[in-house]
């Protein structure tokens, strides 16, 4: 292989003055790559090819960039002209040595790389944005997004791209409001900016509700006392008309509430050196009547009409359509609403049997598309004391050993009130109402709060076996009575034996199932049997710290050690459990538990081949849709329990957007994305054992495109038509296949900016506008009417909309007169033009075949007569 000579030549070094640089820049007439940045001096020697050849005299060169640089003869490699990243990032330069013209060795090839220096500031597309947040945004949810470019190579910090705000005018309170995330450049309000933020004061309009100055005219008199002035002549009407035409058709860009500076920095902002760029938000604040109503309560079994109305909600489009929907998926859903917003609950609620139910109100326009996002609304049970207590068990059984002394806890009694817990309906208070047999004075009590019953005295097993209780337990209503048998039982005075204390060792494989019973074990006890003093528990003690095992008993003594949670060889390879046995009831006093009372199992774990192990379970990945290609998305980090090395692969991305790094599990794009194409997608990422492919394991990687500002507002509609004598406004409609915040609310304005004496221009909604023509024509006209149209971040372009002004039919279209139409033929002259034409092409083409037989032979005989001529 020829060796390659690989050269820094860093912009500090460039002092060619000493032989020792000199000597540094020298080498063999062989491949070479070299590593330039951009900037390098003009006529800067950056290499020397030394032959052996005496006879070499000078050098030639070719291939790329054959213009950029020179080579003298002495063999020196300059540059003839300045190196640009951003236009070329390397060369391959073809170099020949030569004798007086001839080649006598090479040609060799110099790769010069030519490294990015940060020498382009960064740029924002648009000097200026406009944006729309509406009142109580949530704090953190962007409503708009800036974006910036820079020209240096994205894979090094040069491109790296860091987003701050500068300033915030106004700021009467130096409290900021938004703030912008430095990666994505999305402004979301603040917490202080979701409380503090208030739209301009206006009129609020219910559905359908004309908002014409003669409906402003209405209100105005319905809030103020009517006035003999002329409403033109009244300062108070006049001034609140001005109010309201303002806030319908405020421009961001001249009257906004708020405007944010907003700067880019390269090097991601981490640097004293770092370029930058600056734009302007331009921000308006909209009045937000989308106001969540919740949480609703609502008394359980309340005696009123039904539908009842218990809440409102309006949307900010006074012409939405309300739609309702329970979030839980029940077959009981009692609620509707209106076409005004009204919820109405359609009969009684009962709180045992939902407490809570959550409905979502949709609001979308007639075309179904949502004008605000979904609101959950709570709506609460309030309880009502309808509800007995219930006692937890039919007869409750407690068991307490003899001698026992006064005070001794005898059990507690359960019950339950179905009315809301921590409320005075449900508070419980527990009596004892008769003891069977009777004693006096009392043999026990109970707590009247906890329902705890203790002894009152040292209870004698040859006195009395069992006592019978009734507690009655009652609420603030209601009550209940509930049944209690103590039984006094012998004195626990024997211990639980083990039939053996070494179980041995048993082998179990890695991939044994949960619920596996590797043994059984047995032991006894001799006391009373069926009672507390009797039954038999098995603890793990020791060895399991991990609690992979458990003993499963029924209490009589036979216990199942069963596996409960996976084994791992790689965790845990070996396991010596101590196993002990006790009684729920406490020994005698004096008598502890002995050696005889524990056993002894040993489990060893054999290893087994496992599938690689992912570190995550959830791989989501968010990115913006002009992501650099080969831009790294993701690494996807999985490894072998038995340490194997292992491979990616990467199934279902059907756009071919993608690759996987198959060593390292980087996940790239190869391609270019485009949400407008596909806005989220999921691929499956395959980890395997490279040796055998068969262990495997899979995850699903979901990605979704972030959008960015690169469709403009497109009409719908390019041309219309309005006739003279009944004119009505002819609607404008855009569409942009961005999405929020880089799409509607659109703004329609003439191209010049100005008003016009001939048309109005008038919003309608955010993909809508309305021209209305003011000024007939004497004649029928077609007007070509440039109209600007921009997104909500501002970005947008004049297009040309075409309305024609004319006489109209009945039917209501343009009229066109006879002498406008085209003159037609009958159907006889129109089949007589068809045949002969048909019969004229024939005879052209017969003429043509003749003349093209002629002409062959002519150019034969020509080639022939070249050909003896040449041979002559």
């Amino acid at each position: 292989m020829t060796p390659v000579i690989h050269l820094l030549l860093l912009p500090l070094l460039f002092s060619i003055a000493g032989g020792k640089d000199l000597e540094e820049k020298k080498g063999p007439f062989e491949n070479t790559e070299l590593d330039v940045p951009e900037g390098t001096p003009v006529q800067y020697p950056m290499y020397q090819f030394q032959v052996t050849n005496p006879a070499v005299n000078s050098f030639r060169l070719g291939g790329e960039g054959k213009e950029e640089f020179k080579i003298s003869k002495d063999g020196w490699l300059y540059l003839e002209t300045p190196l640009d990243w951003s236009r070329e990032n390397h060369y391959m330069i073809m170099v020949e040595a030569l004798a007086d013209d001839e080649v006598v060795d090479g040609p060799v090839y110099v790769t010069v790389n030519v490294l990015d220096v940060n020498n382009n500031a960064p740029f924002f597309n648009q000097s200026a944005y406009t944006a729309v947040v509406r009142e109580n945004n949530p704090a953190g949810v962007p409503f708009t997004r800036v974006f910036a470019l820079d020209q240096d190579d994205p894979e090094t910090p040069n491109a790296h791209l860091s987003y701050s705000l500068v300033s915030q005018i106004p700021n009467n309170h130096d409290i900021p409001l938004f703030q912008i995330d430095p990666n994505t450049g999305e402004i979301s309000t603040t917490e202080t900016g979701t409380q503090m933020l208030k739209a301009r004061i206006g009129i609020q309009y219910g559905r359908g509700e004309d908002q014409s100055i003669d409906a402003l005219k209405t209100k105005f008199i319905d809030y103020c006392s009517v006035q003999k002035i002329p409403f033109e002549e009244n300062p108070f009407f006049t001034c609140v008309e001005r109010a309201e035409m303002r806030r319908r058709n405020v421009n961001p860009l001249e009257d906004p509430d708020y405007t944010l500076t907003v700067r880019v920095q390269d090097l991601g902002g981490a640097s004293q050196t770092a370029l930058s760029g600056n734009t302007r938000v331009h921000i308006v604040v909209q009045q937000n009547l989308w106001v969540n109503p919740g949480p609703i309560t609502v008394r359980e079994h309340l005696k009123e009409t039904y539908p009842l109305l218990i809440a409102k909600v309006q949307s900010n489009e006074p012409n939405a359509v309300y739609t309702l929907v329970q979030k839980e998926r029940e077959l009981k859903f009692p609620f509707q609403i209106t076409e005004e917003g009204e919820i109405h609950l359609t009969e009684e609620l009962d709180r045992e049997d939902k407490d809570m139910y959550i409905v979502v109100v949709f609001a979308v326009d007639t075309d179904e598309n949502q004008v605000d996002p979904p609101m959950e609304i709570q709506v609460l049970v309030e309880d009502v004391n309808d509800n007995a207590p219930v006692c937890a068990n039919e007869e409750s059984v407690f068991e307490v050993q003899e001698d026992e002394p006064a005070g001794s806890l005898i059990g507690q009694l359960l019950a339950h009130d179905d009315d809301q817990e921590g409320t005075l309906n449900a508070q419980l208070t527990y009596t004892i109402v008769s003891q069977d047999p009777p004693t006096s004075p009392n043999s026990f009590s109970i707590d009247t709060a906890s329902g705890t019953i203790q002894a009152l005295r040292s209870l004698q097993r040859r006195e009395q076996q069992v006592y019978n209780l009734n507690v009655r337990v009652t609420d603030l209503v209601f009550s209940t009575e509930c049944k209690v048998v103590v039984k006094v039982i012998d004195v626990n005075n024997k211990m639980p034996l083990f039939e053996k204390n070494d179980y041995g060792s048993h082998t179990l494989a890695e991939d044994t199932p949960v619920g596996h019973t590797v043994l059984t074990i047995n032991a006894t006890d001799a006391d009373d049997p069926d009672s507390g003093s009797s039954r038999i528990e098995f603890q793990i003690t020791a060895g399991d710290d991990d609690g992979v095992f458990t003993v499963e008993t029924d209490g009589t003594g036979v216990g199942h050690l069963v596996v409960v949670k996976p084994l791992d060889f790689e965790s845990s390879a070996t396991y010596k459990l101590q196993v002990d046995a006790r009684n729920p009831e406490p020994l005698m006093t004096g008598l502890e538990y002995g050696s005889e009372s524990t056993a002894f199992v040993s489990v060893s774990l054999t290893d087994v081949d496992e599938a690689p192990e992912f570190s995550l379970d959830i791989l989501d990945v968010n990115v913006p849709e002009n992501t650099t290609k080969g831009s790294v998305l993701l690494t996807v980090e999985a490894k072998d329990p038995e340490g194997k090395e292992i491979s990616f692969k990467m199934d279902g991305d059907t756009r071919g957007w993608l690759e996987i790094d198959a060593a390292t599990g980087e996940i790239k794009t190869k391609d270019k994305l485009d949400r407008e194409t596909l806005e989220s997608f999921e691929v499956t990422v395959t980890a395997f054992e490279k040796d055998n492919p068969v262990k495997s394991s899979e995850r699903v990687v979901s990605v979704r495109l972030l959008d960015v500002n690169d469709n403009i507002p497109k009409l719908i509609e390019t041309q219309a038509f309005i006739c003279v004598k009944k004119p009505e406004p002819v609607f404008i409609k855009a569409q942009d296949t961005d999405s929020a915040p880089f799409s509607q609310p659109f703004t329609f304005a003439f191209a010049h900016g100005k008003k016009s004496p001939n048309w109005e221009l008038k919003s309608v909604d955010g993909t809508t506008a309305k021209l209305t023509l003011r000024k007939s024509p004497t004649e029928d006209k077609t007007f070509t009417i440039p109209i600007n149209i921009k997104d909500n971040a501002g970005m947008g372009v004049t297009q040309s909309f075409e309305v024609r002004v004319c006489n109209c039919t009945e039917l209501g279209y343009c009229y066109m007169a006879h002498d406008e139409r085209n003159f037609s033929y009958g159907m006889g002259p129109t089949i007589g033009i068809l045949a002969g034409t048909l019969g004229f092409c024939i005879i052209a083409f017969v003429i043509a075949v003749k003349r093209g037989n002629k002409g062959n032979k002519k150019t034969n005989l020509n080639e022939e007569e070249e050909e003896r001529n040449a041979i002559m």
